[in-house]
């Protein structure tokens, strides 16, 4: 079992910066492939960016490359730049093993999610 918790979130402006982080406790957090993921209202959760245990892999959705960064190291990050209005959703942070997937419904654990606004 792994527990999740994200923060971070918060009001920006278009063109901004936001830094999504994720804590986790239970079991080893280093052993879990992660991902993040987001929901804006009346849509569906969608893939932002994953990482595998060691970091040494990640995924993008096309969306996001180029603006956000996924990392790790005792904790799991999203560093997102130049924001957009359509970045506007709950962030979540999700973890499976062993390694990372871009389909939600392949992650075990979750966390209850930031908010994230961005202003035009």
């Amino acid at each position: 079992q792994v527990q999740l918790v994200e923060s971070g979130g918060g009001l920006v402006q278009a063109g901004g910066s936001l830094r999504l982080s994720c804590a986790a406790s239970g079991r080893p957090f280093s052993t879990y492939a992660m991902g993040w993921f987001r929901q804006a209202p009346g849509k569906d959760r969608e893939f932002v960016a994953a990482i595998s245990w060691r970091g040494s892999t990640t995924y993008y959705a096309d969306s996001v490359k180029g603006r956000f960064t996924i990392s790790r190291d005792n904790a799991l990050y999203l560093q997102m730049n130049s924001l957009k209005p359509e970045d506007t959703a709950v962030y979540y942070c999700a973890a499976r093993f062993p390694g990372p997937s871009t389909d939600w419904d392949e992650y075990g654990y979750w966390g209850k999610g930031t908010q994230v606004t961005v202003s035009s």
